[in-house]
């Protein structure tokens, strides 16, 4: 749906203000999903195989809401899913789709923040973003909390540009909510690095993957300007630019 002629449009995501409000995590049954509506995401999963054989159907902590408390609390509703069901953004109306839980990393150096744009064997191929991706749930019986998706946050920067850090030197730096689905993006600050040892890791890193016949998931990075002087490179995650202008206004 298009704004109103001469409304701006909303901005994709809100931020939380995570300093005033502590988080609670509450694990709920998925939604249940009709007999054509399980077909149809089948269908359309099958059809997403077809066009990349790479593509996995892994566990995903899907958003089912953010519930904000005037006693300073918050809590996030969450359910055990899995990636096909991405497929469900196609079939139902945005208010009646699970969003995702995502977590990223502000990697700091002396260029700026770390960008990373995804190859070919991601979900999204060409697409710049912060190093990062959907949260995996914990094992059966195990809370979802902070320190999961930082941990989560830690392994995804190793994977993707070969930055190892311990999980407890990131720090939730902001939360955001998706205008749309009301996907809840954790994003967590690390401590800065130098920009020719982060070439290198990811570099080290491409070429150890492509030996292995896998491919990087990250094909290229690059460094958000200090002082947010240079736009995010296109095409970008949605969250991009309004991370990069809060952290450039900090």
């Amino acid at each position: 749906m298009r704004p109103a002629a001469g409304r701006p449009a909303a901005p994709p995501v809100v931020f939380v203000d995570t300093e005033q409000v502590a988080l609670d995590f509450v694990e709920c049954p998925p939604p249940p999903l009709s007999a054509g509506e399980r077909r149809e995401v089948d269908r359309r999963w099958a059809e997403t195989r077809d066009r990349n054989p790479a593509t996995f159907d892994g566990p995903l902590v899907a958003a089912l809401g953010l519930d904000l408390y005037g006693s300073g609390r918050a809590t996030v509703r969450w359910a055990r899913m899995t990636y096909r069901h991405r497929a469900l953004r196609a079939i139902r109306p945005p208010e009646d789709v699970p969003g995702s839980v995502y977590v990223t990393v502000l990697l700091p150096t002396d260029e700026g923040l770390v960008l990373g744009r995804g190859s070919r064997t991601t979900a999204t191929p060409g697409l710049w973003s912060l190093p990062g991706g959907a949260a995996e749930p914990p094992p059966t019986g195990r809370p979802l909390d902070l320190v999961t998706l930082s941990g989560h946050a830690v392994r995804e920067l190793a994977e993707e540009v070969g930055v190892t850090l311990p999980a407890p030197e990131l720090r939730l730096w902001a939360l955001t909510r998706g205008a749309r689905f009301g996907s809840l993006g954790f994003h967590f600050l690390a401590p800065s690095a130098p920009a020719d040892r982060v070439r290198h890791r990811h570099a080290a890193l491409a070429a150890a993957e492509s030996a292995r016949g896998i491919g990087p998931e990250l094909d290229a990075i690059a460094f958000a300007a200090p002082g947010g002087r240079a736009p995010a490179p296109l095409p970008c995650a949605d969250y991009l630019p309004q991370v990069l202008a809060r952290y450039a206004a900090r």
